[in-house]
């Protein structure tokens, strides 16, 4: 039995269309106006939804300067300081009620990443249709189990955690009373390099879980998300800024309209050619079945003659019988006279 979520009515899973999500993250640059032109674009390049974060930099961490609370690693944000970062990105929380009425007037649907309780208090009120968790916050148990009590779907993000980690939060979910659960396969690096993907863990994880699993990417370009579709990614979120050429601390893993519209149309044409497990003749593929080989005479023959590979032989085109039948057909007489180049059927040997 198929497992699927809805969001707004819309159904999500495996046999219905990938629900296509723009991360909007840091890219709003503390600019409203250019954050609402955002939620424009992503919907103008066709995403289904735009997803924010709300987060403040004291929701996440504290203000120190001790050696724990220093980037490094080899991110994008070395050296910095978690707290001057998270300042940086984090989205004004009296824009989101205003930024979720524009998207409900543009009917793109409007998520959010939930990282304390307090910001779950928030969204409640401005009954957002469905949470994130983000890859960080998955070893988060209370705030799944506080999500989950609201009884909205609910995305979790797969990146960093083992396969136990994912169990714990699957399990602190359905036990918090959620019913509506999907995964999305990550890789938290910034960006992900295609060789650590592993795409191959979306089956498996649909599989074991009995949720519907997309994907979060990370990675530079468009090409992964419409390999997962073909694997069997029901969601696809990727990060979407309107130019990179603006600095911030998402812009190099971000696409900009115009990709990630090149993104929504790839993954289009994926779950277009996936079509159904079964091998027959396609609608289109009808006009070509005439160029087969099939059975023709290759010289002129008489009535009662033998048929052998002298005189018959499988060529293109397809009218005459399947070449299988060669061997059948061979020391067979002919019923009457038959001109080189006539199809072979049945009704002219004389059997």
């Amino acid at each position: 039995m198929e497992t699927f979520i809805k969001i707004n009515g819309r159904e999500i899973g495996l046999t219905k269309s990938v629900y296509i999500i723009a991360e909007i993250s840091a890219n709003h640059h503390h600019d409203y106006e250019q954050t609402v032109k955002m939620i424009e674009a992503a919907k103008e390049a066709g995403a289904d939804a735009v997803k924010v974060q709300t987060y403040t930099a004291d929701t996440l961490t504290i203000k120190s300067d001790s050696k724990y609370f220093q980037i490094g690693g080899g991110t994008p944000w070395d050296k910095r300081n978690l707290y001057d970062l998270y300042q940086e990105a984090y989205m004004p929380w009296e824009w989101q009620p205003k930024l979720k009425a524009i998207a409900d007037q543009l009917k793109i649907d409007f998520l959010s990443s939930a990282f304390d309780e307090t910001a779950v208090d928030f969204l409640e009120k401005m009954n957002v249709p469905a949470y994130k968790i983000a890859s960080f916050e998955i070893v988060d148990i209370p705030l799944i189990e506080k999500i989950a009590k609201t009884g909205k779907p609910l995305i979790i993000s797969t990146g960093m955690a083992n396969e136990s980690e994912v169990e714990d939060a699957v399990a602190a979910a359905k036990n918090a009373g959620a019913t509506q659960i999907a995964l999305l396969k990550c890789t938290s690096a910034y960006p992900a390099p295609p060789e650590e993907m592993n795409l191959k863990a979306i089956p498996y994880l649909a599989q074991k879980f009995k949720v519907p699993v997309g994907l979060s990417d990370h990675t530079l370009g468009f090409e992964i998300p419409a390999i997962a579709v073909a694997l069997g990614a029901s969601l696809v979120e990727k990060h979407f800024t309107l130019s990179r050429s603006i600095s911030g601390p998402d812009s190099q893993f971000s696409l900009e309209p115009e990709e990630f519209k090149s993104l929504v149309n790839a993954v289009r044409t994926a779950e277009k050619a996936l079509g159904e497990a079964k091998v027959q003749m396609s609608q289109s593929e009808q006009k070509s079945q005439v160029f087969r080989r099939s059975l023709f005479t290759v010289k002129n023959i008489k009535a009662g003659d033998l048929f052998t590979k002298d005189n018959i032989r499988s060529i293109r085109p397809g009218y005459g019988l399947p070449p299988k039948y060669l061997e059948s057909v061979l020391n067979l007489r002919a019923k009457k006279d038959i001109p080189s180049g006539t199809p072979l059927q049945w009704e002219l040997i004389n059997k």
